[in-house]
C-alpha cells in the first residue's frame, strides 16, 4: 500500500476515465480534469466508466507511482457530491477501496459550520 501522509490531498475524478491509460495518460488527465500539476505530491483518483477499476496516481519524489484496484464483483461507490470533482479525506478513501456505501455513515463529532 502507500504511505498518505496528514499534508497531502486526495482529489477523485468523477467522470469516468479510460483505465488504459499509464503514466503519461493519468498526469495529463489530472492536469486536465484537476487543473493541478501532477508531481504536486497529492493524489489523483480515477475510477473507470463501469466503476470497477480504480487507479490512484501520486508523485513519489523521483517519479510516479500508480496503485491500482479491480474488483471481480460489485462496484466501487463515490461518495455523494454535488460538484464534478472532489477533495476526499483518507478515511472516505479507505471506505472507497473497502467497498463502503458512504451513504450509511456519518462522522460523530462533525465539525458545525
Amino acid at each position: 500500500m502507500f504511505g498518505l501522509t496528514a499534508r497531502c490531498k486526495i482529489y477523485v475524478c468523477r467522470q469516468p476515465v479510460d483505465m488504459r491509460k499509464s503514466f503519461d495518460g493519468l498526469a495529463a488527465a489530472t492536469l486536465s480534469y484537476f487543473g493541478q500539476q501532477p508531481d504536486s505530491g497529492h493524489y489523483f483518483v480515477f475510477i473507470s466508466r463501469r466503476l470497477k477499476i480504480v487507479k490512484i496516481l501520486s508523485w513519489e519524489g523521483d517519479g510516479y507511482a500508480i496503485w491500482s484496484k479491480r474488483l471481480e464483483q460489485g462496484q466501487f461507490n463515490l461518495p455523494k457530491n454535488s460538484g464534478g470533482d472532489l477533495l476526499i479525506t483518507r478515511r472516505e478513501l479507505n471506505m472507497l477501496l473497502d467497498g463502503v456505501k458512504p451513504g450509511g455513515f456519518y462522522k460523530r463529532y462533525a465539525k458545525k459550520q
